[in-house]
């Protein structure tokens, strides 16, 4: 039996917008009724929200097989990027990636050897069904889906180059730390912020890689997809359900 099939990474490379949802809340009855409201796809944040590995874990079986799982992980760090695959994860962000050799060795992270240096231990874990899925080492490499984060302006002079990294399967563009960066504090309308953003999906797209993005505007949201943004996150669960209380107690 292979690794389970990724159809987020598949649908990636069909040129399609798949909509998405940030899941901060590190609760796994919040990500459980989030999947079940029709999201191609969800961010579990373990960068902001205060996810540990369990809590991580506890999202990743609430929300099996009504939506893909995205982990974001804190930052490139190996050990940390092996425990989530290990633990069933198949599709991880990572953030703050600034070269090609940041890349790269996300990638190694990611793949077993000779192609990588992910270590061979999943066949005690969740994502081999505990030892159940037999031909899970020989198949995994293809199921995993690596997303890098370029948010700001170090990593946008570099994308070009992390563009040409083999295994990197999509770049999210992180909107607020750009936004930051450049110095137009929470401004992400700034016309120089939008400029470099369409400039950067552009690029994406050209390289044949997937480009990837979060607008909790709609209307902006929207203008991304035109653009031709693969995977597009339109919403988070504390702005969903703060926008919502907020909402309901005004009304009386």
């Amino acid at each position: 039996m292979p690794a389970p099939h990724n159809p987020f990474k598949a649908r990636l490379k069909t040129g399609e917008t798949q909509i998405g949802l940030w899941v901060s809340l590190a609760d796994a009855s919040v990500a459980e009724l989030a999947a079940h409201c029709g999201f191609d796809w969800m961010v579990i944040d373990g960068e902001h929200g205060p996810n540990g590995l369990r809590d991580v874990m506890d999202q990743l079986r609430a929300v099996a097989e009504r939506t893909h799982p995205v982990v974001r992980v804190r930052d490139d760090d190996r050990a940390r990027i092996k425990q989530m695959l290990d633990i069933g994860a198949q599709t991880i962000l990572v953030p703050m990636v600034e070269s090609a050799e940041q890349a790269r060795e996300a990638v190694r992270s990611m793949l077993y050897p000779p192609a990588g240096v992910r270590g061979v231990g999943a066949m005690l874990g969740r994502a081999t069904g505990y030892g159940a899925i037999g031909d899970y080492l020989a198949t995994a490499n293809d199921e995993v889906c690596l997303l890098v984060q370029v948010e700001n302006r170090k990593g946008l002079a570099a994308l070009d180059e992390i563009l040409t990294v083999e295994g990197v399967d999509g770049v999210f563009i992180g909107p607020a730390d750009l936004t930051a960066d450049m110095g137009h504090g929470t401004n992400s309308a700034a016309p120089e912020v939008q400029d470099a953003i369409r400039d950067a999906i552009a690029r994406i797209r050209a390289a044949g890689r997937a480009a990837g993005i979060l607008s909790t505007d709609p209307a902006v949201a929207r203008r991304y997809a035109e653009q031709g943004v693969a995977f597009l996150a339109v919403g988070t669960d504390v702005g969903v359900l703060g926008t919502g209380l907020r909402t309901l107690r005004a009304g009386f």
